[in-house]
This record gives C-alpha cells, structure tokens and sequence, in this order.
C-alpha cells in the first residue's frame, strides 16, 4: 500500500515552508526492513531557523482570540478524520503497529486537537479581594511563548497533537522535533496543519537523526519559554538539566514500570480482557503498558491458565495483513534487549509459560510470552520491557500486593482489579502512580489528565488541566482608584 502524496512530507517544515538538504536518512517499515522514504535530515542552522520563525509568528498567534485560534485547530481536526485512513496507513508502515490500532491512534491524537481547540476558551483569569479600598488585585493568564518538544517512534502521531493542541489553543507557537524513526506522521500532520490554515511558523517540524544537537538547541536556546518531552527517564533526567541553563518551564512524560494487579475478588474474565489491552497493545510498546502482573496466590492458578489460552490466539504479523493483533517491535535491536531480558530472567528462576524467543516469522517479530515464577528483582520486572512479555508475580496479601506495585522508583500508571469497595479505596490511594485503572485496563481519555509520579515525569497533560502546562500566570496589582 502506498502513502497518500497529499501527506507525503520529505523534509522538515519550518516557517511555513518544506525544507530539503545535502543529507537525507531512510526511514524503514519494521515489519519488513524495506526503504519507505529518504527524508531530508535537518542540521543545527534549520533548528535555529525554526525557533526564529516561532518567535516571529508568536506576537500574531497570541494576538487572535480564543475562538479565532479554536476555527483554525478545528479545521486540523476535520482534516485529520477526513484521513483518517491515510495516516493509518502511513503509521503502520513506520511504525509496526496494525492498521486498525493506528486508526484509532489518529482519532485519538485528533480528539486532542479537538478538546484543546474549545479549552482554549475557558482558560480564565480571576480576581481577588482587596485589602484595600484604593487597589484592585486580579490574575490573567498569558501563553508562556515559544514551545519546543521531543516525541517518540511509539505514538507517533498522538504524542504530537497532545502537546501541540494545547500550546496552540494558548496562543503559543511550536516546534516538534519527532523521533528519526517514524517523522512520516509528524510530516503528514504538518501537511494538514497547513491545508488547515495554521499560519507559517506557528507549527513547525524539525526531522533529523543529530538527536543530541537538536535536542541542545531546543532545551538552552534563550527564545524557548517551555520544553516538552516524551521518551525515557534517563534522557529526559539530561534534557531537564539542560533545560535549567534558561530556566525553561518544563513538562516531563517519562518511562514506566505499570502493576497490573488481580485480586482473589476480581472477574478473572474481565481481568484476563483488560490485561489483554494493556500489555499487548502495540506490541507491549506503551509506557503504560502492564509491565508486572500481580495476581494473588489463590487465584493465580486459574488467571493464568485463561490468560494463556488468550494471548495464544492472537495473531502476529504484518500490520498491513487483515486480521493481525501484534505486530513487529520497532527494529531488531529492541527485540534483542527484550530477549536478554527473558533469558536473564530465566536463568534467576522464571519459568517460560508461553513463547519466550522471537518469532519464528522472523526480523523484529518476538512471540507473545508469559514468565510465571517471577520476583520483582528479576530484570524482565524490574525494568520496563517494552514488548509483548507478561512476568507473572505472585503475592498473598493486599499489603504485599502494593508494597510489591510501589518498589520501583517509576510511578506512571498502574492497574487492579477488585470487587470489595474497601479494597478499591484502599489500594487506590495507596499506590505511588499518577493514574490508576481500576477494572480497567485502557485509562488514556483526553479528558482526564495523563502524567506520572516520581521518576515517571513532570506535569499532565491533556484535560483541562493540560494547557496549564503552556500558560503564565500574571498578577496585576493596581491602585489609586481612590485618586
């Protein structure tokens, strides 16, 4: 299948304009190691030049109103469901993932858009009560100005607009630089950002493979207010340091190690169903992914035999082929490390209950795997997997349950399933995360605000709490009214 010429984007687009150069990178279809595209790769010079255009065009964009910028982002929102498809398409030949589970990810990252367009109006102010009959005291909010951030290969579309929506509703103006991995979605969404009438430098998108001296530039360079980033803890830990230099404002999506916990009261079905979508989806390639099952000692038997006869039917192959579930990792690298993990493991006592070795479709295709016997030292536990491996951990008592979930320095998401109302309230405030799915095993919603504890990151976003990220508070004091 072919991409769409209309999104088809080669080069970075900065200021308006799509930019080509001496240098150009391959970009790669996972599931078969096959060239999709070259694309230009951008150097120091044309990231400077992007935050140059978003200076400029930022006193223009924070000029309109709230609505006027909402008409616009609208339009980007009905651009992005016109192609759906298309950008399904696109994504799945970069990325790996199945066909239908990039079409949802397009409609998720558009419903961002969406939300945020019509957030962007109740960003309110406030006023406070005076302590004296000469003065009055009020709070406005402003955008914070020129926005800069770093995507990854995983969402490659989502993780865009649920950053730029919200700076662009705020009146600021914004440069993606996305991971050299899978650029052909940021490109694509740059093209509609264009047929959507977003003016030349307020949207810009930077895709080269210098990820250390791009990323330099955008996190120290004096004219970018706010720096985003999705990606591991250990970069992002460097980028936040980088950062301080300017004194930047920051948001940080970090890396995860999710509980997934099962109860002796929990619906095995039900639990078994939504380990299913958490840890499998996208090939277990989330940072919320399930990356430690819990399942209590009793019931453990019986979750675990339905579990696997579950993840025994799903299909792996070809994103592109009807009727796949998983899909290929990233390249054969990730396969690698994800491997070494499970062998590791093994060899300190896990026991392989399903798979455990790659795929005998080759490449970067590994067989989905169940490792029971699992303690929470072991590497495929302890560190975040990012592949289609289930460590199975077994525990006693609710106590033991959450000090296992909580003994990790990572606090993204986490999940249980329960039926007893004391249990849900106790284990849901004693869990060291920033979102908890409680017999639910998918928590992402626009409305509701996504970010992490501890080493998992800074800030939320999407919600109405997400374009607070891109916004300053100023408080104006003003006096002699009495005069």
């Amino acid at each position: 299948m072919t991409i769409n010429p209309i999104l088809f984007g080669q080069g970075s687009y900065v200021d308006g304009q799509w930019f080509e150069s001496d240098t150009q990178f391959s970009v790669t279809n996972p599931s078969s190691g096959t060239q999709i595209a070259q694309v230009a790769d951008a150097d120091i010079a044309l990231t400077e030049k992007a935050v140059a255009a978003a200076k400029k065009a930022l006193p223009a964009w924070r000029a309109k109103s709230a609505n006027e910028r909402a008409a616009i982002l609208r339009k980007w929102f009905d651009l992005m469901n016109e192609y759906q498809h298309d950008l399904g398409v696109i994504m799945t030949l970069e990325q790996g993932k199945p066909l239908a589970e990039a079409k949802g990810e397009v409609a998720y990252g558009a419903a961002y858009v969406e939300w945020f367009a019509e957030e962007g109006k109740r960003v309110y102010g406030e006023t406070i009560p005076s302590h004296a009959s000469d003065k009055r005291l009020m709070v406005i909010k402003q955008p914070v100005g020129v926005v800069a951030s770093i995507t990854p290969w995983n969402f490659p579309s989502s993780m865009i607009t649920r950053k730029a929506a919200p700076a662009l509703a705020a009146g600021c103006t914004f440069i993606i630089r996305p991971s050299e991995l899978t650029p052909l979605s940021a490109l694509a969404l740059a093209k509609l950002a264009e047929l959507a009438g977003i003016p030349a430098g307020v949207f810009n998108v930077l895709v080269g493979t210098d990820a250390k001296g791009i990323g330099k530039v955008l996190t120290e360079h004096p004219d970018i207010a706010k720096f985003s980033f999705t990606g591991s803890t250990a970069v992002g830990k460097l980028l936040i340091a980088q950062s301080a230099s300017t004194v930047k404002k920051v948001s940080m999506e970090l890396g995860g190690n999710a509980p997934f916990i099962v109860f002796d009261d929990a619906d095995l079905d039900a639990a078994v169903k939504g380990a299913l979508a958490s840890k499998y989806r996208n090939a277990g390639q989330t940072c919320v992914c399930a990356n430690r099952i819990l399942v209590q000692d009793n019931v453990h038997d019986a979750f675990v035999a339905k579990l696997t006869a579950a993840v025994s039917a799903m299909t792996v192959g070809d994103g592109m082929e009807e009727g796949v579930t998983i899909g290929p990792l990233i390249h054969e690298q990730a396969l690698a490390n994800i491997h070494q993990r499970v062998e590791a493991s093994v060899a300190m006592g896990a026991k392989v209950a399903l798979g455990g070795e790659p795929h005998s479709l080759g490449g970067a295709y590994y067989t989905p795997t169940i490792l029971t016997h699992v303690t929470n030292d072991m590497p495929i536990a302890a560190l975040e997997i990012f592949g289609p491996v289930a460590p199975i951990i077994k525990f006693s008592t609710e106590e033991e349950a959450i000090a296992i979930a909580n003994d990790t320095e990572f606090g993204l998401a986490a999940y249980f399933y329960a039926r007893d109302i004391g249990r849900v309230w106790r284990v849901s405030e004693g869990l060291e995360y920033g979102m908890v799915g409680i017999n639910e095993g998918i928590l992402s919603n626009v409305a509701a605000p996504f970010g992490g504890m501890k080493s998992s990151g800074l800030g939320r976003e999407g919600s109405r709490h997400g374009i607070e990220e891109y916004i300053e508070m100023k408080y104006l004091c003003m006096g002699g009214l009495d005069a």
